[in-house]
């Protein structure tokens, strides 16, 4: 980690809390934070990156967002203590764009390597990209989710924060195995951008859809490798930084699909993106952002109480036939999840409503489009 001090602005806890003494339960009483030195991140379950590129969004460069975020994040209680956490502090900003983006691959790739979990928060969405640059860096192929009220695949648009995903999910190599996409607002997205995301395979889930069955969104995101959030996908009241729509997910609901990233096994990155300190009230969005990484730090300590695979004797297994085929459910008795097996034998993330459309002799949809892919 010495290597990496030349790419990261250190912490200054007392000025994150105003010169007061965190309580001793308090994350920032217990976390591994850079002050005058490098946070020793070795016995880390968790690393938090801060990010200062905005240019990407239209605005200047600053560590604002990041430190606002932290501080809030700061004062929260610790609750998981299986979950040891660590502060590298933020990535400098680069003399271009795509040097912010070269810092952020370089610091996060070897945090990768050291077998870390990585939450990057703070800059404008745009930096999802260079999240996804840290695994074709590994060459890793992965799944990946976006939580967003659009779909930035914009080639028109003037700036990158709603172009990126176009470079993102077809520029060669490309080590996208499969996209999510939660929380889209129709009346955002074009719909030539839906008919192109289906012919592809993706899955895309409308805001509406994943608020009325948001437990329906634990599957999608339990096998993604990264997961990245923009702010714009709370609506305004839960989150006023966000001034771009009115509508979208509750910040109960945010916490909720935080948790749910937490819990993937899968999970290396996630990225919280958008968020402007600026335009926010009483740093009401700062702790929103807080409490959804403190979440996903709850979902991390469940995942640890999840079985392997290969003890079967903490798996509920049903044997189900549907239209000709035939299958198996597992259900994990710690955890209460399931998982779907396809023909190839290969298991799926799936529901207990999936589980339900089998035994009434239909084929599940995530069934289908598992195949669709194959």
């Amino acid at each position: 980690m010495y290597d990496l001090q030349e790419y990261l602005e250190p912490i200054n806890l007392a000025f994150l809390n105003n010169d007061e003494a965190y309580n001793k339960k308090q994350i920032g009483s217990v976390i591994g934070a850079s002050g005058d030195q490098m946070a020793d991140v070795e016995v880390a379950d968790i690393v938090f990156v801060g990010i200062s590129e905005n240019r990407g969004g239209g605005l200047a460069p600053s560590a604002d967002a990041a430190n606002a975020i932290r501080s809030q994040l700061y004062k929260l209680f610790y609750w998981h203590e299986d979950v040891k956490l660590a502060d590298v502090g933020n990535i400098e900003t680069g003399a271009t764009v795509a040097d912010s983006y070269a810092a952020i691959k370089t610091v996060v790739t070897e945090l990768l390597k050291m077998g870390k979990t990585v939450v990057l928060f703070g800059g404008s969405h745009d930096n999802t990209l260079a999240q996804y640059n840290c695994y074709k860096e590994l060459k890793k192929v992965v799944e990946a989710t976006v939580i967003d009220s659009m779909i930035d695949l914009n080639q028109d648009a003037p700036l990158k924060s709603e172009s990126f995903l176009m470079d993102m999910l077809t520029t060669e190599p490309n080590y996208i195995r499969h996209y999510s996409h939660i929380g889209f607002q129709s009346y955002f997205v074009n719909p030539v951008i839906l008919e192109s995301m289906d012919k592809l395979r993706f899955d895309c889930f409308r805001v509406g859809m994943a608020k009325e069955k948001i437990e329906e969104m634990e599957p999608v995101i339990r096998n993604s490798n990264m997961v990245s959030i923009d702010i714009n996908a709370i609506k305004y009241s839960d989150a006023p930084a966000n001034q771009h729509s009115p509508n979208g997910f509750t910040g109960e609901e945010a916490c909720i699909l935080a948790r749910f990233a937490g819990m993937s096994s899968q999970m290396d990155t996630l990225g919280i993106y958008g968020y402007r300190s600026d335009r926010d009230v009483n740093e009401l969005t700062a702790l929103q952002i807080a409490q959804m990484i403190w979440y996903f730090i709850d979902g991390k300590s469940r995942s640890k109480q999840e079985a392997s695979f290969d003890d079967r004797h903490n798996f509920n297994e049903f044997y189900i036939s549907f239209t000709e085929a035939e299958t198996t459910f597992l259900q994990s008795k710690r955890t209460g999840r399931w998982w779907l097996q396809l023909p190839d034998t290969k298991f799926i993330p799936c529901s207990y409503n999936d589980y339900v459309t089998a035994s009434n002799n239909q084929i599940p949809e995530r069934w289908l489009r598992a195949q669709e892919r194959e």
